[in-house]
């Protein structure tokens, strides 16, 4: 492990936490400047079999993919091969079906485009099918008129800007990361892990499942981690218990809640293990697919701040908050760029000037331009519905402190 003495404090909040219980096992790394300055890594991998935690663990990190996936995106834009204001039937005619055909590739970036459910049921044996979910998308009217509300397209984001991306290189997310971001770059980044990453991949654990109370004020179970309400409805908030507003509530306990369906379909939880299935895990959802190491998780947003992946004029447009307010999906206030994450209550960081993704339990890419900070951290402990993520933000904030 390597700590710089400038960032004692990460690592004396890093080690309390493996050492409280708070964390099974983890991995936090941070790049200054260009420079890695925080490599930490502990605990154990895999609770089944004691497998410890190693330098080159990677870990499911679930919805940190967006920032990936929209860099890919934004990659071929520079490319003149998507035009962002455009719209997404210019290159996928089949989209413009049932009043679609106004709705912006910056709308499916933004998560504008009122499709933030896959209305049917998709079996199985399709999660490895992209272009076929997506396909189920391209038939579907949206839920509200594009570019006038937003709300959280957890899932259905992947498989709109995925396609997208296929119709104009006829290569999925996963092997465009590849070829363009990781190999390049030496980055234990993969969306869509090989069976040799798999093996090696740190075993995630559900969260405890607290007491939630109801709007009738009842004590209730509140909804397993593996099922579609978990932690990414609250990830990140600083107080996430007093944010579970009534409303939130009554939206978790309901599976037929927007939440919910946005959070279920395609769901994980229909497979043994969830997100540690090897189906998911070789999948490469474009939205929650990302398997890393925090150490390639730092140096992505390492190379993005660095213009080694955009160019800073498209950076520095593409963390520009298009949307930010209330959000459809998750309740609470959301804010994005172009597929980023910019300050808000889901993503409260340090500084107005950072911006990332965070995934659901609580895993968490940023960068901060101003400060010239790449963060990546990743766990294998679930944070439960109402506890966000806020081991990961403890880390940001000691990194912060330590400046």
């Amino acid at each position: 492990m390597h700590c710089d003495p400038r960032f004692s404090r990460v690592r004396e909040v890093f080690e309390r936490q493996l050492a409280d219980g708070a964390e099974l096992g983890a991995a936090f790394a941070v790049h200054l400047d260009g420079e890695l300055v925080v490599d930490l890594w502990g605990g154990v991998a895999d609770r089944h079999t004691g497998r410890l935690w190693e330098h080159d663990t990677p870990a499911f990190a679930y919805s940190c993919t967006k920032a990936i996936t929209a860099t890919v995106l934004l990659q071929l834009a520079e490319r003149g091969l998507v035009d962002v204001p455009g719209a997404v039937a210019d290159v996928w005619p089949e989209f413009a079906a049932r009043g679609k055909g106004a709705i912006t590739v910056e709308h499916l970036l933004t998560h504008q485009s009122g499709l933030p459910v896959v209305e049917e049921p998709v079996p199985v044996e399709e999660f490895g099918d992209l272009a076929a979910i997506a396909a189920r998308l391209a038939g579907q009217a949206p839920l509200w008129e594009p570019g006038l509300a937003h709300g959280y397209h957890a899932l259905s984001y992947g498989f709109l800007v995925g396609e997208v991306i296929r119709r104009v290189t006829g290569k999925s997310v996963g092997e465009l990361v590849s070829a363009e971001i990781a190999e390049p770059l030496g980055l234990e980044l993969w969306v869509g892990a090989p069976d040799s990453v798999i093996a090696r991949t740190a075993r995630l654990k559900a969260g405890e499942r607290p007491q939630t109370a109801t709007p009738e004020g009842q004590a209730k179970r509140a909804p397993d981690p593996g099922s579609p309400m978990n932690a990414e409805t609250a990830k990140g908030a600083p107080d996430p218990g007093s944010l579970m507003t009534a409303e939130i509530a009554k939206a978790a306990l309901d599976p037929h809640s927007l939440m919910n369906r946005a959070l279920g379909n395609p769901g994980m939880h229909r497979l043994k293990g969830g997100a540690n299935h090897p189906v998911i895990l070789r999948a490469g959802w474009p939205a929650a697919g990302v398997v890393t190491t925090a150490r390639g998780l730092a140096g992505f947003y390492r190379s993005l701040i660095a213009g080694d992946l955009l160019r800073p004029e498209t950076l520095r447009d593409a963390v520009r908050p298009r949307v930010h307010g209330p959000d459809r999906v998750l309740f609470l206030d959301t804010s994005f760029g172009l597929g980023y994450m910019r300050p808000s209550m889901t993503f409260p960081m340090p500084s107005g000037t950072a911006f990332g993704h965070s995934g659901l339990g609580g895993s968490l890419g940023m960068g901060d331009p101003e400060r010239g900070l790449g963060i990546g951290y990743v766990m294998n402990k679930m944070a439960d519905a109402v506890s966000g993520n806020v081991r990961g933000l403890r880390l940001v904030q000691a990194v912060y402190d330590s400046l």
